[in-house]
């Protein structure tokens, strides 16, 4: 499920722009990738003029084309029009949006490294890729080290190309005031998840709060709050409305990473897109896990640590790890968990009176997108 329907090629006769006041979110996720496209091919133009390589930018623009909820863009939308801003959102605006999207990448490609994943949106990961395309220069276990190298060096051009994406988008000198102390703090939040994350990977234990802080730090904050808080500052927030925001996006952003995770181990890999088989291999100290550890029955309790974090984990194990997850009520724990933070979300916004009232349909319809999703 994508966070709005593809958009339809712009042609004479079609209009991506909304009338004026009104807020509409594939017009919006359209204009983001244009502009993510535009960087992109000029960022090759412009290396390949140069002498350099320009299949580092064109990897990044595959990556884009193979998908995406573009769910952290439209958050910053949504934060500008929750803030009073006017719709539709400048091309400022979207900029940000589009540097949200950037920063993004950066985070999955690294990732996709760290946990070795093999797919990523149906495609080869960025490192596997790479692996792929250069086997004959770097034959054997040298195009495994060839792909992960340049990878990280993928990620680091997401990384510093979101920067240039905020510094280029013509942001007045109090937006950028108000914008780069919050692109500090969401840098620093999911590095310090991910590195939580990358500690607890391969010893699951049922340590819930452990699992609570990654996914607050990993994915919580810089996939739901930070990009409201962006839009928001834009449009010149006061203090009160980030926190009705905050109020909102968190507990939305703990049931999309929870919804994830049982995606992860129970999806379906034709809709997800990636193996249901890595976060177990990998032995990720996930919420579900966590859960399982604590109130399995001892003799699922050592199945689980026999095969968790084992790299060669077959089908027919990871379907016994999935019944013990079933019997022991870890799987239905999450559902519950995720309706009750959806519940929060929604609840939040019936008081939130700081919140522009036209925002509040988008953001209750985000809240059953994110929450009940496929993939």
């Amino acid at each position: 499920m994508t966070l709005v329907p593809p958009m339809p090629p712009v042609s004479p006769t079609t209009s991506t722009t909304p009338a004026t006041g009104e807020l509409d979110l594939p017009a919006a996720r359209y204009r983001v990738e244009a502009l993510l496209t535009e960087f992109l091919d000029h960022k090759r133009t412009e290396a390949t003029a140069g002498g350099l390589p320009g299949e580092v930018p064109a990897a990044l623009r595959d990556f884009f084309d193979a998908g995406g909820k573009r769910l952290r863009p439209m958050l910053c939308v949504l934060g500008w029009y929750a803030a009073g801003g006017a719709a539709p959102a400048p091309r400022s605006v979207l900029q940000v949006a589009a540097a949200l999207e950037m920063f993004h990448a950066f985070c999955l490609v690294h990732d996709d490294v760290m946990d070795d994943s093999t797919t990523r949106r149906g495609r080869p990961t960025v490192h596997r890729a790479f692996a792929d395309r250069h086997a004959e220069d770097h034959p054997g276990q040298a195009a495994d080290r060839f792909g992960a190298s340049a990878a990280i060096l993928v990620g680091d051009f997401a990384l510093a190309w979101s920067d240039e994406l905020i510094h280029t988008a013509r942001l007045s000198p109090p937006q950028l005031l108000r914008v780069l102390p919050l692109l500090d703090a969401m840098r620093a939040e999911v590095l310090y998840g991910q590195y939580l994350d990358v500690d607890a990977t391969g010893r699951p234990s049922g340590d819930i709060e452990r699992a609570r802080a990654i996914i607050r730090y990993k994915t919580a904050k810089y996939t739901c709050e930070r990009p409201l808080h962006f839009g928001a500052a834009l449009a010149g927030a006061p203090p009160q409305l980030l926190d009705a925001l905050s109020a909102y996006a968190l507990p939305l952003g703990e049931a999309f990473q929870l919804r994830d995770d049982l995606l992860g181990v129970f999806g379906d890999p034709h809709v997800t897109g990636k193996s249901r088989l890595d976060d177990l291999r990998e032995g990720k100290h996930t919420l579900l896990i966590a859960l399982a550890l604590r109130d399995v029955a001892p003799g699922d309790k050592d199945l689980l640590h026999r095969l968790l974090a084992d790299p060669h984990l077959t089908e027919a194990e990871a379907a016994q790890i999935r019944g013990a997850l079933t019997a022991c009520g870890a799987r239905a724990h999450v559902e519950d968990l995720i309706d009750q933070r959806r519940q929060a979300a929604l609840d939040t916004l019936d008081t939130a009176t700081a919140i522009t009232p036209a925002a509040l349909p988008h953001l209750r319809c985000l809240v059953d997108t994110v929450t009940r999703r496929a993939s």
